[in-house]
This record gives C-alpha cells, structure tokens and sequence, in this order.
C-alpha cells in the first residue's frame, strides 16, 4: 500500500464562530441566560414556532400529494411563480417577460447561484457594504472573484450615501454591486425610498449589474415597503439579479427555501439565462428539496391562507417594534445609546461593544451574542430585556 496521502492535505479549519457559540449557550446551566446569536424569529415566550398557515399547507400537501418524484433542477416553477407580485409588484411581475426564476436551497442558494451566474457572464468584481453578512463574503471567495468594500454606514448610525457614491465612482462598467434589499444583515440599517432612488440612478449611470439579496422582505415596514428599493432599482436597470429567501418570512428555516430570479434586457434573452443557471443549480446541488416551496406555494395561491400567513408576519414584526422600542426607550445603558436600535430594521442590530465586554455578557450575564457585537432582537423578550440593558450598562460603565 502506497504510503503517498491526499487528504491529508487538508487542514484544519477554524470552527464556525456561531456554531460555538450555540454549543456554549446550550451547555450554560443557568435559567436566565439569554441566546441573541441565532438568527431566528422567537415569540415573547422564546418559542420559534411553525407559522399556522404553513402547518395548513402542510396538511394539504399531505392529502393531495402523489408522488415524490425528482423536481427538475429549475423546482417547482408554480412557487416560483406565485412569489413574484409580491417581489416585483402584482402590477407587472415579470417586467414585461423580462424576469424569470428558478427555486434554491434557501436564500444562501440563491445568493451562490447569482453569484456563479454574474462570474459565468464575465463579472470578475463585486463591491458590497461592509459589514455584511458573513456568507456574502465567503461564497465570493469560493468563486475566486474579487470582493471590494465600502463603508455601509456612518458612526451615527445613518446609511452611509458618501462611501456607497465613491464606490460607485470608482467601480467600472460590468463590476456588480451586491445590495440587501431590506433589514441589511448586520446592521439593521435600511436605505431611506430617496436613498434608494439615488442608488438606482447611479447604478445604471456607471453600468453596473445589481444582485439584491431579499432575504427577510415583510420583517422591516411591510411586505410593500420592503420591497421598493428592489423594484426602484430594477425599473432603472436593464438587468439584474436577485436573491430571494423564504426561510424567515415563512419561518422555514430547516427547509431551506429560495429562488433567485434573472431579469435581462431583452425578453429573448430570459431562456438563455436561466439554461445557466439550470447547469449550475444541476453540478452543485442537481434539484432542490420540495416539501417547504410546495408549501409556500399552496398558501400563496390560496387568499384564506395568505391572509392567514400575513396576519402571522404582521404579529411577527410588531413584536420585533416592541423589543426596538423599549431598547430605544432605554437610551443609555452605561457607555452605550440604545437609542438607534429603535429605527432599524428585522432581526438584526450591531450593539457596539468591544471584545472584553462580548465576554463579559456571556461569563458574568449570561447574554450569548456574536463576536462582532451582532445581536437578533428577537431573541429579546419582555422577560429578559431589562436584564440585557443592565448587562450592557455593567459591562461598558467600569
């Protein structure tokens, strides 16, 4: 036997920092302790449910469901399908046949698969606000494209319009621009509809191609309002590409939900796309999972149960307003203002906190949350938030 090794060559990796930190909270013995690293929707009572509408269509796909058979590498067209008015407006959801999609594994999937496709165009440069999701960044590494950076917001807490302008400026024609189309992960810091319409403006004045990543579209003002800047950019551009995730706002995060959708310049050129993406989606992962997209499907082609679906998302982001507004209504906790957190948006804010503090919410308080100070405020109930802005005032007050 040949004594030569291949895998060998492998080296270790560094755990994934949210992974340990859920190992950590989950072998924490006290009662009071308080997980705000899981990007998940909890009820007051810490629960993360299965929405009622969901678990409807799920009896109904029991009853009527006759086969298991592969899906093709596109998934079910009809979930694709019947999500797109409430992405491109129930107006003129297809831009005049200039849009089309294809299912994914969740958002994650879909942001892979836009990503691929933009390389397989000829886009060798991606600029994106930083800080981001940490995903963004690594599945453009794994493609070999060029990431650059710009500033996503001031110190103040403003979207920052001055970096988003220079990156612009310095970008050149055919470099694509990665942007969240609402409740921006990290941050919780949206662009304002005039912000939007200036990003729109610039975008297609320079020539570049916009990915908008729509992963958590109903969390932040509503499903309308979350969706503009993705419809001011795409009315602007001659094309485009977005990446869609229904792991929050239908609460099926395990079974992994998304599409992402092409628009082209020219309606011909739909087919053509997306024969791409079919190639792609079929070496990665060859055909997503069913069950969750048929899911969706049946609840948006049934007006009792979307009615149902967004009672269930309406309940969701008040409470989520009700966490921001009693942060906010804290102000400072020690050398921290909590203020800000009150107009941001979805599940995510930035709690500016050092690396000793992070530590010391977590060994003397009990308080889980990311190492960049990332915290989901739905992790925060009426039960346990006076006791996160007391931690927060202990930590930064010596």
């Amino acid at each position: 036997m040949s004594s030569s090794t291949v895998l060998s060559n492998l080296q270790q990796q560094p755990a994934d920092a949210l992974l340990a930190l859920i190992k950590l909270h989950n072998a924490d013995p006290r009662a009071d302790k308080i997980d705000l690293g899981v990007g998940v929707y909890r009820t007051d009572s810490g629960a993360t449910p299965v929405f009622a509408a969901i678990k409807a269509a799920e009896q109904r796909l029991l009853e009527t469901q006759d086969s298991k058979a592969y899906l093709g590498p596109e998934g079910d067209m009809d979930f694709v399908h019947a999500l797109m008015p409430y992405v491109f407006g129930a107006a003129n959801p297809t831009f005049d046949g200039r849009i089309e999609g294809m299912q994914t594994p969740g958002g994650t999937g879909a942001v892979r698969l836009a990503l691929a496709l933009a390389k397989r165009a000829g886009v060798a440069r991606i600029w994106m606000g930083t800080p981001s999701w940490p995903n963004h960044a690594q599945i453009v590494a794994d493609l070999g494209l060029e990431l650059k950076g710009f500033g996503h917001a001031t110190p103040g807490g403003q979207a920052d319009m001055d970096s988003l302008r220079a990156a612009v400026a310095s970008a050149q024609a055919g470099d694509a621009i990665l942007l969240h189309g609402c409740c921006h992960n990290p941050l919780g810091i949206d662009y304002a509809p005039a912000q939007w319409d200036e990003i729109a403006t610039l975008v297609k004045a320079k020539g570049l191609l916009p990915i908008i990543d729509l992963a958590y579209q109903g969390l932040g003002e509503g499903m309308e309002e979350d969706a503009y800047g993705l419809r001011r950019v795409l009315g602007e551009v001659p094309e485009a590409l977005v990446a869609y995730s229904c792991d929050k706002n239908f609460g099926l995060y395990r079974d992994r939900v998304g599409a992402v959708y092409v628009m082209m310049a020219d309606a011909a050129q739909v087919n053509a796309a997306l024969s791409n993406g079919h190639a792609l989606a079929r070496a990665a992962w060859s055909m997503p999972p069913d069950h969750g997209a048929a899911a969706v499907r049946i609840i948006l082609q049934d007006q009792a149960l979307v009615a149902l679906w967004q009672g269930e998302l309406d309940e969701m982001r008040a409470r989520m307003r009700q966490v921001r507004a009693k942060l906010a209504a804290s102000g400072k906790a020690g050398a921290v203002d909590l203020a800000p957190l009150g107009s941001q948006n979805g599940l995510f804010s930035i709690v500016p906190l050092n690396a000793e503090q992070i530590l010391a919410m977590r060994e003397k308080h009990g308080v889980y949350m990311a190492g960049s100070g990332r915290i989901n405020v739905a992790g925060l109930t009426m039960g346990n938030i006076d006791q996160f802005i007391a931690a927060v005032a202990d930590v930064t007050s010596a």
